[in-house]
């Protein structure tokens, strides 16, 4: 069968998640038309998994889900002529098995209240709890005042401390807090202990994975909540009880982050440049402005997928003061 021709960006549809933490603030803040009467915390806006799929929105492939490109349209979408790509992004030229499903996952979060306090379980130990790891990368779109985020340890908590305040229910005591403000960025490899603040827009890239063990939940039940399902044995396995007080990235140029899962850059577009060479496939999030692709017209809030064979490659602005991330696997 012929590949239907390629002439615009793909655009896909979100998938609205409701949290207790979250709000209306995507609808607010990106004009999102979101369920009615719902506290909508993520928006799960590019994603393959089997419990929810990215739809394409329109054009020649309007109606197939990610994993169906990503299973069906390699080359002309993802510039993956054969199956040389590793169940890691950094082995993509090492001659291992291709994933079954597409590597990334993008989100925007509206946290009005604080995450559960949390973490991921480590590639090692993921396995045997019955999980897979998962690393992520936040960007802060828009923050309230005084807000923060919690990454990682205070220095000097040990496992038996910890644990000791997961018990007493003084575990805030042991947890790093970072203050915020927009444009502040921070990774958050697996076993790091994490939680974002109540206030709280971001983006998040993360890679394709579900699995969360929560630790502490704010005694969110002492305001009348139903409590949520804790995972204390499994979170104190994962935790890195090494890892204090780490800080916000600071970017090196453009560049953000550089891991072997995913590079996630940030440019301020004054002019047309090209997205990726021919032959490479980028996502792109459209942090403020106008910007135009493909004869597609991108506004604050928007993502989209540029394919690998699209003949368009540049990406222009289209109002002043246009920011993007473009993300990207290792090469």
């Amino acid at each position: 069968m012929t590949a239907p021709k390629l002439t615009q960006p793909l655009v896909f549809e979100p998938i609205f998640m409701e949290r207790i933490w979250g709000g209306r603030r995507l609808e607010s803040f990106y004009g999102k038309r979101l369920p009615p009467a719902a506290l909508i915390g993520e928006s799960w806006e590019i994603v393959d998994r089997p419990e929810a799929q990215s739809v394409v929105h329109d054009g020649p492939l309007r109606g197939k889900t990610l994993n169906q490109l990503w299973i069906n349209n390699r080359p002309e979408i993802f510039g993956i002529e054969k199956e040389d790509f590793g169940e890691s992004p950094k082995s993509a030229r090492e001659s291992r098995a291709l994933p079954k499903r597409f590597p990334i996952l993008c989100k925007l979060l509206d946290a009005q209240e604080n995450l559960s306090l949390q973490v991921h379980p480590p590639p090692e130990l993921a396995k045997e709890l019955g999980g897979e790891p998962k690393s992520e990368f936040w960007y802060v779109v828009d923050t309230a005042p005084k807000s923060v985020l919690f990454a990682g340890l205070k220095k000097g908590t040990t496992r038996a401390a910890f644990g000791k305040a997961i018990k007493e229910g003084s575990v805030e005591k042991h947890v790093n807090s970072i203050g915020l403000t927009a444009g502040d960025s921070i990774f958050l490899p697996s076993g790091r202990l994490h939680a974002l603040g109540g206030g709280n827009l971001i983006v998040e890239i993360q890679q394709n994975s579900d699995t969360t063990y929560r630790v502490w939940d704010w005694e969110r039940t002492k305001r009348g909540r139903t409590a949520r399902k804790m995972h204390i044995a499994e979170a104190l396995r994962s935790i890195d009880f090494s890892d204090y007080e780490p800080a916000l990235l600071k970017p090196k140029g453009e560049s953000l982050v550089r891991h072997e899962l995913f590079q996630v850059d940030k440019w301020i577009l004054k002019e047309e440049r090209e997205l990726v060479p021919d032959g490479a496939f980028a996502i792109v999030v459209c942090l403020s402005g106008v910007l135009n692709c493909g004869g597609r017209r991108f506004k604050a809030g928007d993502f989209f997928l540029m394919p690998a064979k699209l003949e368009d490659r540049m990406v222009r602005p289209g109002s002043e003061d246009v920011s993007l991330l473009r993300v990207t696997l290792p090469s």
